[in-house]
């Protein structure tokens, strides 16, 4: 009874302590905060993505990737910037596009990045451009003959006249998504606890001085970590829709995913976003993204969004009530 009540009392202990140290590391800032940053063109290979009247996803995020990496680099030497790929094919030649999804995460965590930005393309699920519907327009009679030998008969029956009509895919926007709050849990499963900075004077083969990753203590800090990575993620996907916003675009804002099937999000141990750039399914969104202008301007929007975010972590001045989750 006594060691379960030390455990407990550790417990809460020890989550007030590192909370404190995590709150205490955020406020006074961190210089070059960013080291390693990677950026993930979404699908590739035979997974073309959503498909517009003219491109697919795949191409248009790869090309949206390079120009954003290319700036970022020119902008930002001291970062080491990652790309997840750099051509066509899928990460490292890989065919098995879930299979790519998880060396995607695999080489962020690998990287040990500081922040993973995956370009996407959004669409309706409806065939891009537009379709053709049919409505009722009236109805004319018409004679039909029903029953068999001597009880057939006549009837007269209303006949609908139907008329084609062109639908256009009007959905356009942009929105930013992050790893879902209360799937915390599944996104500590994936964070790497480094001690690498903590202090050159600690004795690096102490077998005292081993963090067993399933001790309470351990569990807290994931925890911590978790929260941060959160509260980071969503700071920055709020910046870029801020951005798209005041460049015209439509922005849908920042939004959570909460299922395993966005596995870039839930699988990177470290701050990480989804920017759907537009909508490839509407003809002069697909346009815009897919010409040089439309791409240079995204680019700058997201690059502007990054110059704010580091600025933030290095100099932080305050949180945005909405970006911290609270």
């Amino acid at each position: 009874m006594i060691k379960q009540f030390k455990t407990k009392l550790f417990i809460v202990f020890a989550a007030g302590v590192l909370l404190i140290l995590s709150q205490s590391s955020y406020a006074q800032g961190a210089k070059n905060a960013l080291k390693t940053v990677i950026i993930d063109a979404g699908h590739g290979g035979r997974d073309p993505g959503a498909r517009g009247l003219i491109s697919t996803e795949a191409e248009v995020a790869l090309s949206i990737a390079l120009k954003l990496g290319k700036e970022l680099e020119q902008a930002y030497p001291e970062i080491n910037f990652i790309y997840t790929r750099k051509d066509a094919a899928l990460p490292k030649g890989v065919t098995d596009p879930n299979l790519a999804n998880r060396i995607r995460a695999e080489m962020a965590n690998e990287a040990k990045g500081d922040l993973f930005i995956s370009i996407h393309l959004n669409a309706t699920g409806q065939k891009a451009g537009g379709w053709y519907q049919k409505k009722i327009t009236g109805y004319r009679n018409k004679v039909v003959y029903v029953g068999k030998g001597k009880t057939r008969k006549k009837k007269l029956i209303k006949q609908p006249i139907y008329q084609s009509y062109y639908v256009k895919n009007t959905r356009i926007g942009t929105e930013t998504y992050i790893w879902a709050a209360d799937r915390s849990s599944a996104k500590s499963e994936n964070i790497v606890l480094d001690d690498e900075d903590s202090g050159e004077d600690e004795p690096v083969d102490d077998p005292n001085n081993v963090l067993d990753l399933n001790s309470p203590e351990a569990k807290i800090r994931a925890q911590l970590y978790t929260k941060y990575f959160f509260r980071n993620s969503a700071l920055l996907a709020q910046f870029v829709e801020e951005e798209f916003a005041s460049a015209g675009r439509k922005s849908f804002g920042v939004k959570q995913r909460n299922h395993k099937g966005i596995w870039v999000l839930q699988a990177t141990g470290m701050p990480s976003i989804l920017i759907e750039t537009g909508f490839i399914s509407n003809k002069e969104e697909e346009e815009y993204l897919v010409s040089d202008a439309g791409q240079k301007e995204v680019v700058q929007n997201i690059v502007t969004a990054f110059k704010r975010y580091k600025e933030e972590l290095e100099n932080p001045r305050h949180l945005p009530r909405s970006a911290t989750g609270n």
